[in-house]
């Protein structure tokens, strides 16, 4: 160490490299008018340097084998406080003698004595942050409750300024565990230090080592989190998989820096440099800085990539919630004016985000506007591919809906008057969502409604078309009511689409099933012949065996609409035909080839109507008795992830 001019030591707290701002110790302010202090007589100055002689020299390096293999602060704690006092009063007695005789032999000595304490000093601030890395970890150092609670808990200080050190030990061991003991036991060893060092002039030395040593635990732990410096483009040529897994090593990595990683680091750093807010600042943003602009420079990149991939757009949102959610915490660890990059950074990557969700969205309703409209309504009239991938892809963005509010809050709504009056009639309470992303939703659900109305608008078959958009509507609703849909559109809307499935089965029922019903006398037990009642059968045995063969290819996908359809036909039919039958089969009993007449018992028709809308694709005979109901939900097992057609190909 180079051996420093007198009056730089005594007065100046500046090295060459570095400037502390806002820190002074009592004993420099009390000489500051350049009058020695009265009560420090000769033979205080004399007893303090003589003991700070012997106590220096024990542990000198230089001259002690046993002093330089055996570390001061783990061999005797109370030797170690009074070494620094030591130091201290030797700090005092050369203020008091430079302004009686700068040249004086006491003064060079007490400046030899000087040099070698801090000497000392220097290897004990080293071996401690090197030997406590484990319990100066960020984890362990961030138990502790809060920067303020580690700032405050050790700020008992002894009238000659040092830390009450026995009392602090005292007092941590009865709160903490072992572990977050030995952590705070070195938090304020290393305080000590730094705070004897700083004001004898040797900042430079002491943050020196700080910094190169904590540097290296902060960027080994960016690193175990699988943060790694990254560029576009190599971004754009992995595949989703490895990309995916980058996002979702990222996400934990926020996690654990913000709660212990940087969180920790600062708590230590504050604790250390309290003396003085200019160091601690400079420690702090030398040590995260880098750390930190990487780790919050990632989403940026993610944002901006070309990667189409239909799960990307719920990663941009699962890296913008991490961001917002953390942001309290972001600001108050990165508060410095010197962090102001990293906060910089982190709101930058949250405005790529939004974009970058803005600009999905608005894709994902310009991809379906150009679905053609021409395409073949799915065997049966079942649910379209195009209702599964769209309110699977909804239902999913729902559950970020508060996120969505923000990304939307000042993003102009589709034009009103795109939109039934009805999307605007919702109730809102105020702990829903901002309207803006209820509005967006509805939107977007309309625009798939009328993409379905365009597939049947041309049609042949009327009563296919009706069981098409009742099976779609109704899976629409179905998955408003059984997400967070639910509360962006309202009840009202849900029982206004409602209706409209009942609709649609309505006319199904009367376009498909009308000619069967009106076969059936409106008094089935009224007197009529034999013939009129020959008649009659032949009718119904007609209408209803042909009915029943169109109708078996049709399916009704939801178990509770498929129920609700053959309850209310069975209503209309079977009893209306066991009362004529009951009434009337005794009259053509007599016939020829009765059975040819009489084809059909009540309970036939009712076992016939219970096998209808499972998707029986064999039209050869007349009607099933037994169809399986896997055909149902056979458009349901298209996988959303795959994403074909509608969301693009993987990436």
């Amino acid at each position: 160490m180079p051996r420093k001019g007198m009056r730089s030591i005594c007065f100046n707290s500046k090295t060459s490299s570095f400037s502390m701002s806002g820190y002074s110790s009592p004993a420099r302010n009390s000489i500051s008018t350049g009058t020695p202090r009265r009560n420090f007589s000769e033979s205080l100055i004399e007893q303090s340097i003589e003991a700070a002689t012997v106590l220096i020299n024990k542990w000198n390096p230089e001259t002690s084998t046993y002093a330089k293999v055996t570390s001061l602060f783990h061999e005797s704690k109370s030797e170690a406080m009074q070494f620094i006092r030591c130091v201290n009063d030797l700090q005092k007695s050369m203020h008091a003698l430079v302004t009686e005789n700068s040249t004086s032999e006491k003064l060079v000595h007490a400046q030899n004595l000087m040099q070698i304490a801090m000497k000392r000093l220097q290897k004990e601030f080293y071996q401690i942050l090197s030997m406590n890395r484990a319990h100066l970890d960020p984890e362990s150092v961030s138990a502790r409750s809060s920067r303020a609670s580690a700032r405050s808990s050790i700020s008992d200080f002894d009238d000659d300024g040092s830390v009450s050190h026995d009392d602090e030990v005292r007092n941590v061991g009865d709160s903490i565990d072992e572990v977050e003991e030995v952590s705070s036991i070195a938090m304020t060893d290393l305080r000590s230090i730094a705070e004897c060092m700083i004001s004898s002039g040797y900042a430079k030395e002491c943050i020196s080592i700080y910094k190169i040593i904590r540097k290296s635990i902060i960027d080994e732990g960016i690193y175990r989190l699988g943060v790694e410096k990254i560029s576009s483009s190599q971004i754009n040529k992995m595949d989703w998989e490895v990309l995916d897994r980058r996002i979702k090593d990222w996400l934990e990595a926020v996690k654990v820096s913000m709660t212990t990683l940087f969180n920790g680091e600062r708590i230590l750093c504050d604790h250390v440099f309290a003396s003085s807010d200019s160091i601690r600042e400079s420690c702090f943003t030398e040590i995260s800085k880098e750390g930190a602009t990487l780790l919050f420079g990632f989403p940026e990149l993610v944002a901006k990539s070309k990667k189409s991939h239909p799960e990307k757009i719920f990663r941009v949102l699962d890296m913008y919630t991490a961001i917002s959610t953390n942001w309290i915490e972001i600001d108050s660890i990165f508060s410095f004016e010197s962090t102001v990059t990293v906060r910089a950074q982190a709101l930058n990557s949250l405005n790529k985000l939004s974009d970058t969700v803005r600009s999905m969205l608005s894709e994902f309703e310009s991809t379906m506007q150009k679905d053609s409209s021409k395409s073949k309504i799915h065997g049966g009239g079942g649910v379209h591919t195009l209702t599964l991938t769209t309110m699977k892809y909804l239902s999913l963005l729902a559950d970020y809906s508060n996120i969505l509010a923000d990304i939307f809050a000042d993003w102009p709504p589709p034009p009103r008057s795109s939109l039934p009056e009805s999307y605007f009639e919702s109730p809102s309470t105020d702990d829903s969502p901002a309207p803006a992303i209820s509005m967006r939703m509805a939107w977007l659900i309309l625009v798939l409604l009328c993409k379905l109305d365009g597939k049947v608008e041309h049609h042949k078959d009327v009563c296919l078309s009706n069981i098409f958009l009742a099976n779609n509507l109704n899976h629409v609703v179905s998955k408003v009511q059984t997400s967070n849909l639910k509360y962006l559109l309202g009840e009202d809307w849900i029982a206004k689409h409602e209706e409209k499935v009942k609709l649609f089965a309505a006319n199904y029922e009367r376009l498909a099933w009308g000619s069967v019903i009106a076969t059936l006398p409106e008094n089935p037990t009224a007197t009529i012949t034999p013939a009129q009642a020959k008649e009659i059968f032949r009718k119904f045995n007609s209408s209803f065996d042909e009915t029943c063969r169109k109708q078996s290819s049709f399916v009704v996908s939801d178990p509770k609409l498929r129920d609700e359809m053959k309850v209310s036909l069975a209503r209309k039919i079977v009893p209306s035909y066991r009362e004529f039958y009951d009434a009337h089969r005794s009259n053509v009993v007599g016939e020829r080839n009765v059975g040819l007449i009489v084809r059909f018992a009540a309970e036939d028709v009712g076992n016939y109507l219970s096998d209808l809308f499972f998707g029986n694709n064999n039209n050869s005979g007349s009607t099933s008795t037994s169809v399986s109901s896997a055909n149902s939900s056979s458009h349901e097992r298209h996988s959303w992830s795959r994403g074909k057609g509608l969301f693009g190909s993987k990436g």
